[in-house]
């Protein structure tokens, strides 16, 4: 039986590094194989994991001699973190790892929700010539309102800033004494007045009780008419079915989606977006470049050795 189990996917090399030290099972499609999952986990000291992986329940009790999880990513949903420290079960995410993919994410999701011209090759190459149409908006000297204010918002908002965005952000979490505020040249706002302000808005918040469905039909209701939503968060943050509604009445330009309520996205789920030609839906892929993916499972792995390490006594 193996010492670390990785059930979603990891660079090689990251891979081949623990594996000099450990015995280790890597099958990137246990995530949709829960038997064969919960088979591995008598002797398994460590289980890695991307965001499907539910680490609860059925599935901790099965792994009896677990010492370590590592998520190979920020996001902790998935996990439940207090039964893991109520085992004396650390959890290890790959903080800053790829916050640089999402924030480029966020900036060329402006540019095709403001511009709306990327569409049209279909038509040109039909014979259209759709030019005043598609006569859309520039990203300089528009106003970009950030949804949490944590190392990937301050990242999405250094950039924006450089393309000559205005960039406000609501966050409880960061008071208004601290120096980022100044540091980034970003406004704090309450998040009502922000939505009411804003051309844009981007989400930067874990789902929580207090987050989940926080961009519903009240909220939406609030933007400005032709203002865009980005979100490459957390699904559940947005209630989608009121996005929906919204974007097909035209009260918003346009929106941008990587993350979903349910994921992967069903053709059930995905019924609510059919015909929405100002909808971009991608598979949850913001974070994941080929460098991100490098530098997160390398985090990981450092995470995970540390770990294992010490428990050791090396």
């Amino acid at each position: 039986m193996p010492d670390i189990v990785i059930s979603e996917f990891m660079d090689e090399a990251a891979i081949a590094d623990l594996s000099a030290d450990w015995s280790l099972v890597y099958d990137p499609e246990l995530v949709d194989s829960p038997e064969d999952l919960a088979g591995l986990g008598a002797e398994a000291r460590a289980l890695i994991v991307r965001n499907r992986t539910q680490v609860r329940g059925a599935l901790l009790e099965v792994y009896p001699a677990l010492e370590v999880v590592g998520r190979l990513g920020v996001g902790l949903d998935n996990i439940d973190l207090e039964a893991c420290r109520a085992r004396g079960i650390p959890v290890c995410p790959a903080t800053g790892a790829n916050d640089t993919a999402v924030a480029e994410y966020v900036i060329a999701s402006l540019f095709v929700l403001l511009r709306g011209t990327f569409g049209a090759t279909a038509e040109m190459i039909s014979g259209a010539w759709p030019r005043t149409r598609l006569m859309g908006l520039e990203v300089s000297r528009r106003k970009l309102g950030l949804v949490g204010f944590g190392a990937i918002a301050r990242e999405t908002a250094r950039r924006a800033k450089a393309l000559g965005m205005e960039v406000v952000a609501c966050d409880p979490f960061v008071p208004a004494g601290d120096p980022a505020w100044g540091r980034e040249g970003v406004t704090q706002m309450n998040f009502d007045e922000m939505l009411e302000s804003v051309e844009a808005v981007s989400l930067h918040v874990p789902l929580t009780e207090a987050t989940r469905h926080l961009i519903d039909k009240r909220a939406l209701g609030r933007m400005r008419p032709g203002a865009v939503v980005i979100n490459a968060a957390r699904g559940g943050v947005v209630d989608e079915a009121a996005l929906a509604e919204a974007l097909r009445a035209g009260r918003l330009a346009g929106a941008a989606l990587d993350v979903f309520e349910t994921e992967p996205l069903t053709a059930e789920a995905g019924v609510r977006f059919r015909g929405l030609e100002n909808l971009i839906l991608t598979p949850h892929i913001a974070g994941v470049t080929q460098e991100a993916n490098r530098r997160v499972s390398a985090v990981t792995a450092r995470n995970v050795r540390r770990v294992l390490e010490e428990r050791e006594g090396r």
